[in-house]
């Protein structure tokens, strides 16, 4: 099954509420993005815009801008927007906040300021939804102390939203995706497998709570322990999977990385999905994407590699280094390519 085939909207019996978001979208969740494939050939040749204060830019490929405007503070800017990956609206907004603000947390920082960004289609679902949707992004903004100020929305055949967020972070203490050593720990904060029960949402209607509560999280807690512990690189993980960031944030580096696939935490219910076929067109790219920089040691399994692409929404971090109270799932090595064992 493949969750970037349109499916017919579809009501459920619940009375209020009773539309099926996810029946109004091609894809779910950061499964909806651009494969990283060709959106790298599509932006390739364009870099930074010139000028010392870049800290972060185009180059690596990293989570959020970094610029500079004083010895001790950054600026950090990055915007985040998707398709319904659950049917319950007030749910779909906190996702997709918790989303956005992911991409500041990743990089060290301190949300500060948020604007929404809205797709709505005016004329099919009604604009009460859409309150409900902003609803929820605002609690979540709210639980990180971040002001929600305006934003903007456009009539849109297929519903979207998330929000663009600006940070503050010590230019010294940033977490980059080019910054990782080798011989170091590798650490991840949330279970992956939520595409999948995504994929299995879409497709059949069924709720997964543990999946809803693991997406709406913040990364807020995982980010301040890191840089408390003086971690240097880190990325989240969302679209591309957890193999996807790694190897871009392996590139990145210029260095290598092992991963114990058993260490490897899962949501309840995703390996039942895997086995039951829910896998995403947008896993099985990010497989295709990262295949060639793969070592697979024996006993590995198609499912084994697929379950390590999984595309997920609101993922946990990605860090080098270890945190206490998340579990150590593999390390870095001199060296380039992703060894699974």
């Amino acid at each position: 099954m493949n969750e970037t085939q349109t499916s017919t909207p579809q009501l459920n019996n619940d009375g209020v509420g009773a539309v099926r978001l996810t029946g109004y979208a091609h894809g779910g969740g950061c499964a909806c993005k651009i494969p990283p494939g060709e959106l790298e050939e599509a932006v390739r040749g364009l870099t930074s815009q010139p000028g010392a204060d870049v800290l972060v830019g185009l180059d690596s490929g990293d989570d959020a801008a970094a610029v500079l405007v004083r010895g001790d503070l950054a600026v950090l800017s990055t915007a985040d927007f998707f398709t319904p990956v659950v049917d319950d609206a007030f749910d779909w907004g906190r996702i997709a906040a918790a989303n956005a603000l992911s991409d500041i947390y990743a990089m060290g920082g301190r949300p500060i300021m948020a604007i929404n960004l809205v797709g709505w289609p005016r004329g099919v679902l009604p604009l009460e939804l859409m309150t409900e949707v902003l609803r929820g992004g605002l609690s979540v903004a709210s639980e990180a102390e971040c002001p929600v100020i305006g934003g903007h929305s456009i009539d849109d055949p297929e519903p979207k939203y998330g929000m663009a967020v600006t940070g503050v972070a010590h230019p010294d203490r940033l977490l980059r995706n080019d910054a990782a050593q080798p011989g170091l720990p590798l650490t991840l904060t949330k279970p992956i497998g939520v595409g999948l029960l995504n994929n299995r949402h879409k497709q059949t209607g069924e709720v997964f709570a543990e999946a809803v509560a693991t997406m709406s999280r913040l990364n807020r807690d995982a980010a301040e322990s890191a840089v408390a512990a003086g971690v240097r690189a880190a990325t989240d993980v969302t679209g591309f999977g957890l193999l996807g960031h790694l190897y871009k944030m392996c590139r990145a580096s210029g260095v290598g990385a092992v991963i114990d696939r058993t260490a490897v935490p899962l949501v309840e219910g995703a390996r039942e999905a895997l086995r039951d076929g829910f896998v995403s067109g947008g896993t099985r790219r990010n497989l295709d994407w990262v295949r060639p920089h793969l070592s697979v040691a024996a006993g590995v399994t198609e499912d084994d590699l697929l379950l390590l692409a999984d595309a997920q929404t609101s993922g946990g971090l990605l860090v080098v280094g270890e945190l206490p109270g998340y579990p150590v799932i593999g390390h870095t090595v001199v060296g380039q390519g992703i060894e699974i064992r």
